[in-house]
């Protein structure tokens, strides 16, 4: 759950425990993600809407109905700027939603759209947006079945934000669960880190780098399906949005109760991308992806999965990084190219918010 807007009835800083007084108000300064927003959904929106708070979440709900499990999920798109190399809101709306079901191993079926747009927002530059979800559905096999649009007044928004919606079928025999994470397994990432994130800052920066920069956008539909073709016991997947793999690792081994100790030689993250974040001083281990994923896997299956991921174009530069841990239950570790080590841990915040 994404949440960009909570009730007006009930105001709350993310700065302190949630909720303590009727004053508080979110910050944009803490931004979308980091333990505060962990907490908020935890404490607050899990805590009223969920059968079962307790439970882990993932990024979609597997619910099961007389014709098989049916896996759901919903997501809000705020980028800023709505374009960027590689990618623009649409397809992010699009590619954001199925990601989101396929970490739970089902096909897209059909998606909803719902667009908010500001007085005065360009037709032509809806148009393009319009055309990049037409296109990112057809790519993906999905069809838009049902929507809603509305206009708010100028200055009352920032041009034009997105909610997609999503159900996908879950095949039999397939869980992917924070759950089923276990001492042993391996960490698989499917590519290079940060490229989404830095891609979109580059432009809301005004920077410039040697050679494209790209974001990763890209629908893992297809790769998460020759993954669990090679092997249907794979334990869970995550893709890498916002708060990227450090975030992703830390809630998982939270949730598990496990350790997770990570090679740091072996975290692939392209010279532009380091460089770039060096420039910003941001982290790459946090910054967000928007076509990549990590995966828990049996150590005994992690050479033929990632052989598979090898042979797939939506998995660039796959790697073994990792694996999981008895020491320290919820404690993500990261051993040093150098030497020695430290604790990874989630942000108060984040570091760049508007960025999915």
């Amino acid at each position: 759950m994404n949440p960009t807007e909570p009730s007006a009835a009930k105001p709350f800083s993310l700065a302190c425990p949630v909720p303590r007084q009727d004053h508080e108000t979110i910050q944009m300064a803490h931004g979308g993600g980091g333990r505060l927003m962990r907490r908020l959904i935890e404490e607050l929106f899990r805590k009223e809407f969920s059968a079962d708070p307790a439970a882990p979440a993932h990024d979609s709900a597997v619910l099961d109905t007389p014709g098989g499990r049916l896996a759901f999920t919903t997501d809000t798109f705020v980028v800023h700027p709505i374009e960027f190399p590689g990618g623009d809101i649409g397809h992010l709306a699009v590619y954001g939603t199925v990601n989101d079901l396929a970490m739970a191993g089902a096909a897209p079926l059909a998606l909803s759209a719902g667009v908010i747009l500001e007085e005065g927002f360009p037709i032509e530059t809806l148009r393009r947006v319009v055309a990049s979800i037409r296109a990112a559905t057809e790519e993906v096999g999905a069809r838009i079945v049902t929507g809603d649009t509305k206009v708010v007044d100028r200055g009352k928004a920032d041009g034009i934000f997105i909610n997609t919606a999503g159900v996908g079928w879950v095949p039999s025999g397939v869980e992917l669960s924070p759950t089923r994470v276990r001492p042993g397994d391996a960490v698989i990432v499917s590519g290079d880190l940060g490229r989404h994130g830095v891609a979109v800052m580059s432009v809301r920066e005004g920077l410039r780098f040697e050679g494209a920069l790209p974001s990763d956008c890209a629908s893992l539909a297809g790769l998460v399906a020759a993954m669990l073709q090679a092997d249907p016991d794979i334990h869970c997947l995550r893709d890498l949005t916002r708060g990227g793999l450090a975030s992703a690792l830390c809630e998982i081994a939270e949730d598990a109760r496990v350790g997770i100790r990570l090679d740091e030689a072996a975290i692939p993250v392209s010279p532009p991308v380091a460089g770039a974040c060096e420039l910003l001083g941001l982290d790459p281990l946090y910054v967000a992806n928007e076509g990549r994923l990590v995966a828990f896997v049996p150590a005994e299956a992690a050479e033929r999965i990632l052989e598979v991921m090898r042979s797939h174009p939506a998995a660039p530069q796959p790697a073994i990084i990792g694996q999981v841990t008895t020491d320290g239950a919820g404690v993500v570790e990261l051993r040093g190219a150098l030497g020695g080590s430290r604790v990874v841990d989630l942000l108060s915040g984040e570091q760049m918010p508007r960025i999915c």
